[in-house]
């Protein structure tokens, strides 16, 4: 059976960020994971980091591949990023969210509320996920030369 696979570019922004910044606003970057099971998630891509921002809208994309029939649940986590460390244990949590490919990718544009944890509203934090599907527009030129060929 083929795998019906495409890829999809996520666009993100987020609304009325909780502050845990003193004497100036947080300064988020949205991390993108997947559930791979077993309870386990992996870190697919980051945004870049927003300074001094509560309602952001990355510019930097996130891409994967969405396969069809199949449930990918994806989490978003809003971090106040105020060090240079990869790491997130040593930065504050602005909130998350959790929901399947297919629900972005069937509403093209999808807002959630930010939880700090389940059952725990961010404020009136929220998320807003957009998904576009990427094309192949890769174009392929040949150029072919024949000699000697018989005349007919």
């Amino acid at each position: 059976m083929a795998h019906c696979v495409t890829l999809v570019q996520l666009s993100i922004s987020c609304d009325h960020l909780i502050d845990k910044d003193i004497g100036s606003k947080s300064d988020p970057l949205c991390v993108l994971l997947q559930d791979v099971g077993g309870g386990s998630w992996a870190e697919l891509g980051r945004t870049e980091r927003v300074r001094n921002c509560s309602s952001p809208e990355f510019s930097k994309t996130l891409q994967l591949e969405y396969r069809f029939e199949t449930v990918q649940k994806l989490r978003f986590g809003i971090y106040d990023i105020d060090n240079k460390t990869p790491e997130l244990r040593d930065d504050d949590f602005l909130g998350g969210a959790e929901c399947s490919l297919g629900q972005i990718v069937s509403s093209q544009v999808l807002t959630l509320p930010l939880m700090l944890k389940p059952g725990k509203p961010a404020g009136r934090g929220t998320i807003t996920v957009s998904a576009q599907e990427l094309k192949d527009n890769r174009v392929v030129t040949m150029e072919v030369e024949a000699r000697n060929l018989d005349k007919k």
